[in-house]
C-alpha cells in the first residue's frame, strides 16, 4: 500500500500528550479503515501534527482519524518511505525516553534544507578529470560533514546536492565548513573554473507544494541563482539562527538574506523561467506580463539579485542546462539546441563558445 504523511494545525491548547492520546485513538480503530499508523512529528510551539500513515488512499486516513477522535487533517500527500527517513531521519515512533505508557512525541518536522550547486565557469585551458576529481573530493567531504552536523544527504545528480537538518544552526555551520573545504581543494589543484553556491531555507513537510517539501526546495534552490559569493538564506532561516546562535564571535556578515519582497520576486522568476525557458519563441517582454511587473522594474530586479539582465539570466540557464544534456551523451548537439530554447544550432554553439570557451564539438571530444 502507499504510504502518505498527513498535516494537522491543531488548537493553541493541544499538549504533545494530547497528540500522542490522539495518535493512540488512531492506532485502536486503524484496522478497520485498513491503514496503519508508523508515526508522527508535533511541534508545540507551532501547534502543528504531521502523521505518517501506510493506507489504500488518502480518503481512508481521513475516515480513520474523523471516526477515533474528529481531528481531521488539513492536507494529506502521498510519500515515499524512504525520502521521508532521508528528510526527517525516522519513518517509526522513537523509542520511549520514559516509563510512560504512552510514548510522547514532541519532535517537530521543521527542517532547514541545503541546496548546493557546482557551476562550471569555463570548459578552457583546464582538465574536466582535475574539475571532477575536485567535486568528487569536495562531495566526499560534504558526506562526512553532514554526520558531524547531524544532516542528510537526501538528494544528489550532477552539479546538485539537497541535504536536510533538524537543526538551523548546524546548518549553517555546516554550509560554512563546505565553503571552506570546497575552495581548499580548488586552491590545492590550482583550479579556478568551478564555483559553489549554497542556499538555505526552512519549512514544513507538507504546506502549499504538491510534494514533500516542495516550497522549501524550492526556495533553498532559487537562492543559488543570486550572485552572491556569501551563504544565501531566507528571512526564517536568519531569524532561527539568530535565535540558536549562542556563539556571538560568530561572523554573521558572512552570510546574506534577502528581504522577504525580494525571495517573492525571486520565487516567482524561477517558476517563469522553469515554465518558459525551452520556449523558442519567448521574449524579454514576457517575463514582465506573465510576472505582473513593468519591463523597467523587471530588469532592475533581476540586476539586483541576480547580476543578470534577464537576456542573460535565461541564455545561461539555457546554456547550464544544456551542458548537464551533453554530459549526459544521450542526444546530438542540434537535438540540444532546439530542447534548451535556441533557435539554431550555429546560434547554440555561438552561445556556448562564448560562455564556456569551446565549441559543443570540441568539449565533446574533449
Amino acid at each position: 500500500m502507499p504510504i502518505y504523511i498527513d498535516r494537522h494545525d491543531v488548537s493553541e491548547f493541544v499538549t504533545a500528550e494530547n497528540v500522542a492520546q490522539l495518535h493512540k485513538e488512531d492506532l485502536k480503530i486503524q484496522h478497520e479503515f485498513n491503514c496503519r499508523g508508523l508515526t508522527y512529528w508535533f511541534d508545540d510551539i507551532k501547534k502543528i501534527a504531521f502523521c505518517l500513515v501506510d493506507a489504500p488512499n488518502k480518503e481512508s486516513i481521513h475516515k480513520m482519524h474523523e471516526h477515533a477522535h474528529g481531528e481531521v487533517p488539513n492536507q494529506i500527500l502521498e510519500v515515499d518511505a524512504n525520502i521521508v527517513e532521508s528528510f526527517l531521519g525516522r519513518i517509526k515512533d522513537p523509542v520511549s525516553s520514559t516509563q510512560k505508557e504512552e510514548n510522547i512525541i514532541n519532535d517537530p518536522a521543521q527542517r532547514t534544507l541545503m541546496v548546493i550547486r557546482f557551476t562550471t565557469l569555463s570548459l578552457k585551458d583546464f582538465s574536466i578529470s582535475q574539475s571532477e576529481t575536485i567535486i568528487h573530493q569536495a562531495i566526499n567531504s560534504i558526506r562526512d560533514l553532514l554526520k558531524r552536523f547531524e544532516g542528510n544527504l537526501v538528494k544528489q545528480k550532477e552539479g546538485y546536492l539537497l541535504n536536510s537538518f533538524k537543526s538551523v544552526y548546524n546548518a549553517v555551520l555546516c554550509a560554512f565548513e563546505i565553503k571552506k573545504l570546497f575552495f581548499t581543494s580548488k586552491e590545492a589543484f590550482g583550479n579556478s573554473c568551478i564555483t559553489l553556491k549554497i542556499g538555505l531555507s526552512t519549512g514544513m513537510p507538507v504546506n502549499k507544494g504538491k510534494t514533500i517539501f516542495e516550497d522549501t526546495i524550492k526556495m533553498a534552490d532559487s537562492l543559488c541563482f543570486t550572485d552572491k559569493n556569501k551563504i544565501v538564506m531566507s528571512t526564517e532561516v536568519k531569524n532561527d539562527f539568530i535565535t540558536e546562535n549562542s556563539d556571538e564571535s560568530f561572523q554573521i556578515d558572512k552570510l546574506y538574506c534577502l528581504t522577504l519582497a525580494d525571495e517573492n520576486f525571486l520565487n516567482l522568476l524561477m517558476d517563469f523561467i522553469e515554465e518558459e525557458w525551452q520556449n523558442i519563441e519567448l521574449k524579454v517582454d514576457d517575463f514582465g506580463s506573465s510576472m505582473g511587473m513593468s519591463k523597467t522594474l523587471i530588469y532592475r530586479k533581476m540586476m539586483s539579485i541576480t547580476g543578470k539582465s534577464p537576456n542573460n539570466f535565461i541564455k545561461e540557464y539555457r546554456l547550464n542546462r544544456a551542458l548537464e544534456e551533453i554530459n549526459l551523451k544521450m542526444k546530438t548537439i542540434s537535438e540540444i539546441a532546439f530542447e534548451t530554447g535556441f533557435n539554431s544550432t550555429s546560434y547554440f554553439s555561438k552561445c556556448f563558445l562564448k560562455r564556456f570557451g569551446l565549441l559543443p564539438s570540441a568539449y565533446i571530444k574533449s
